[in-house]
């Protein structure tokens, strides 16, 4: 119903995820698929239903990266920014792993997996930003920028904080909890 009443007013949905992506040990890491034809949308839902069927840690859906394999046809992949596995390995300084695992998201995306890249004002988020284009410069590798929005209007910024705040159990006032949101997280205009 939500597709075709934004394409009766003239609009493009893009169907899509944010995932969280587990390796089967402890490391965790984000990506972002995006529905290019309606086999990427049957893909997407059988791989959303396998998150929460046979996924979850502590009540938090993830999917298996083996589980991508022959599931990819139809889908667009974004690197999932810093938060993503690649994103991780730049920061961590290790370039030997940042070139497997781009070469292994190319195998399974061929011609639509994208570094994403994120300017909001969080930690680490500008040297991500710069080895991720440095990256994509030298592998020929495509950069699509992304907004990772929470909430609508930056004045929004301080209800979102007190609801992460009630979700993760600390209080506004705690100096010690942390901050994975920015005030600039928010719908940007078209001219923004």
């Amino acid at each position: 119903k939500f597709y075709r009443a934004a394409q009766s007013e003239g609009i493009k949905p893009i169907i899509g995820v944010d995932v969280r992506l587990s390796d089967g040990l402890d490391t965790t890491s984000r990506l972002v698929l995006l529905c290019q034809n309606d086999t990427g949308y049957r893909n997407l839902t059988r791989l959303i239903s396998k998150s929460y069927t046979k996924g979850q840690l502590k009540g938090i859906p993830y999917l298996q990266r083996d589980w991508l394999k022959g599931a990819t046809d139809g889908l667009i992949a974004l690197s999932g920014g810093r938060e993503g596995d690649i994103g991780q390995a730049l920061l961590a300084g290790h370039p030997d792993l940042v070139r497997q695992r781009l070469a292994s998201w190319l195998a399974l995306f061929p011609q639509r997996f994208y570094l994403e890249v994120q300017r909001t004002g969080r930690t680490n988020e500008e040297e991500y930003l710069h080895a991720a284009v440095e990256l994509a410069l030298a592998t020929d590798t495509p950069v699509v920028a992304t907004n990772d929005v929470c909430f609508l209007q930056p004045e929004d910024f301080q209800a979102h904080e007190v609801r992460v705040c009630i979700h993760e159990g600390h209080t506004l006032t705690d100096s010690r909890r942390p901050r994975h949101y920015s005030p600039q997280q928010y719908l940007r205009s078209p001219q923004e």
